[in-house]
């Protein structure tokens, strides 16, 4: 193993003991450290940063920034054990991509989602997204998490809802009102109606599966067609994602007020 291959084993090691998986990281970097040996380099240069992000022209420029990205933090990271290490400016490769401006629901615009929910074709599917929807508004999940969660992780007794493996696979417990539990309650006597499904999961596709995100999303799209939700602006379209941002929003207007 090279000097170069064994420090990117140690800031990958590094980086996923801090919890982040750096999945494509894991699979590009060494492909990137294969191209500054094929170059005669010991180190990182940006003119061979650039070089190896913009290897396929065809590519979009997300792709070259996200590829650029990728080599500017392994860069930061060699650089503190090699000071001849350079380390690409954050100003090249621009992605070009703006953030999303998050759509804030009103207690209309929930409504009008949880009635077009409720007007889906079976009635264990709407049943299952007005339960993800209403879980979503409540708790500030995010959907990747709601998807994960074992009907053996919502702890009535207690009125928590575990998160075994929330963002950078930390676990959380969040707690439940009495009337968010009793609406479980009622969703699971659907779901185990007339025979519980062979899945863990708390919330089940008509298949008795786990919910797959991308059919969740396909299916939230079509949901906000259906409540009459548009867009407000080019960067501000009604998603899933929104809802959390709502919750948190809701919470400090809440709390404003409490302390008034």
């Amino acid at each position: 193993m090279t000097r170069l291959e064994r420090a990117l084993a140690d800031y990958l090691t590094i980086r996923r003991a801090m919890g982040y998986k750096l999945e494509r990281e894991g699979r590009l970097l060494p492909r990137f450290v294969d191209y500054l040996a094929e170059h005669g380099a010991d180190t990182v240069t940006t003119e061979l940063a650039l070089a190896w992000a913009t290897a396929t022209p065809a590519a979009s420029v997300s792709w070259h920034s996200n590829r650029l990205g990728m080599v500017r933090g392994f860069a930061a990271y060699l650089h503190t054990l090699d000071g001849r290490a350079e380390v690409p400016s954050s100003d090249w490769l621009p992605s070009g991509r703006r953030r999303a401006t998050p759509y804030l629901y009103s207690d209309a615009d929930l409504a009008a989602l949880m009635a077009a929910a409720g007007a889906l074709r079976t009635p264990l599917r709407a049943a299952t997204y007005q339960t993800l929807i209403a879980l979503l508004a409540v708790t500030g999940m995010r959907v990747g998490e709601a998807i994960a969660v074992d009907r053996d992780d919502v702890d009535f007794k207690a009125g928590v809802l575990i998160v075994r493996h929330g963002k950078f696979d930390k676990a959380r417990e969040l707690p439940l009102h009495a009337s968010t539990l009793g609406a479980l309650r009622d969703y699971l006597d659907r779901r185990d109606r007339p025979h519980p499904p062979a899945s863990s999961a708390l919330l089940v596709s008509i298949a008795g599966t786990r919910l797959i995100y991308k059919n969740v999303a396909r299916t939230f799209i079509a949901l906000t067609r259906a409540a009459g939700l548009r867009p407000r602006s080019a960067s501000c379209r009604p998603r899933p994602h929104d809802l959390r941002h709502s919750f948190a929003v809701r919470t400090l207007i809440d709390a404003y007020h409490a302390d008034g």
